[in-house]
């Protein structure tokens, strides 16, 4: 049975979706069909989470049991694996191919996949994509409001976020401390030699997409002239006009409901009303300021591990 020889371990929204379905697309690359099985994250398991989110957790467990013993013929976004034995299926269709992989964001964030990493497959390689702490938190927090798991302004939500630290994971933790990446950075650097890590900056690969996917395919030493499909992004919020009554059907239950009850002529018109556009629901200046303010000696201290210079996360 093949086990993965290579790791997408973040940063989380820096376009990593996107990034597994493209890879996926190379004919010498296996991508686990469970994008997210997080099993070398510890922290990533039910009684970790924040008393509110317990029993779903417990429940997303059994799930991905349930998955992982079945066809798995199709794609699952993420979960939580527990056993070796299990996260051993997510491998069982690779063949010949010559990487495969996964790729659980929370690894990077994680204070234990590292170690679990390098202690079972120390040959493995790394991926990071890192994005503007600043950004990657003001996106995370657009896909809370999307998912209706979050009515509070921006500005709010992060204050709240300080006041619940220690209380399991959910919305409010890990939420901040996922930007902070010199420490995260630093212990793959700890456990891996340096030529089998590779960091790339999010704002640098959508600016240029095709050297991007060309610079990861030779550094997973498959074929690089191998040009995939992107013309679609993957994962990105849609943010309801309407917050508040978004909150509450989703809540209920009730918004998969009656996105089946709409007539499928009519639903890119709806889809329209109800969203709002891509884009349209941006950061207040304010807002940046202070964050960057508390990721400011972070960013520094990332810029002396990586020795480069990140004057655009600065600005």
């Amino acid at each position: 049975m093949r086990e993965p020889n290579f790791f997408v371990v973040g940063a989380p929204k820096a376009g990593t979706t996107s990034l597994y379905h493209y890879l996926a697309q190379h004919p010498d690359i296996y991508m686990s069909p469970m994008k997210e099985p997080c099993y070398f994250s510890k922290e990533i398991r039910s009684e970790h989470f924040e008393p509110s989110l317990r029993k779903k957790a417990i429940q997303l467990e059994a799930d991905c049991r349930q998955y992982v013993c079945g066809p798995m013929d199709q794609k699952l976004s993420g979960g939580i694996v527990r056993d070796w034995s299990d996260y051993q299926r997510l491998f069982a269709a690779a063949t010949t191919q010559r990487a495969v992989g996964e790729a659980s964001v929370i690894y990077l964030t994680s204070k234990t996949a590292a170690e679990a990493i390098a202690s079972r497959l120390p040959h493995a390689r790394i991926i990071m994509v890192l994005r503007s702490p600043v950004e990657r938190a003001f996106s995370q927090y657009l896909h809370y409001v999307s998912d209706g798991l979050v009515r509070l302004s921006f500005r709010d939500h992060v204050r709240s976020c300080l006041r619940h630290s220690g209380e399991g994971l959910g919305v409010h933790e890990p939420f901040l401390e996922m930007g902070f990446y010199a420490e995260q950075v630093q212990r793959y650097f700890n456990r891996f030699p340096r030529e089998r890590i590779g960091i790339w900056i999010y704002e640098e690969t959508k600016a240029h997409p095709v050297e991007f996917m060309r610079e990861v395919f030779d550094f997973l030493r498959v074929d690089s002239s191998f040009t995939p499909d992107m013309s679609k992004r993957y994962h990105e919020p849609q943010i309801a006009r309407n917050v508040k009554a978004n909150h509450i059907l989703r809540r209920l239950g009730l918004w998969q409901m009656l996105k089946r009850m709409t007539p499928t002529p009519i639903r890119s018109s709806v889809r329209n009303a109800v969203y709002r556009p891509t884009g349209s629901m941006t950061m207040k200046p304010e807002d940046r300021a202070l964050m960057l303010e508390f990721y400011r000696s972070d960013i520094h201290m990332l810029e002396g591990i990586l020795k480069r210079e990140l004057h655009a996360w600065l600005a």
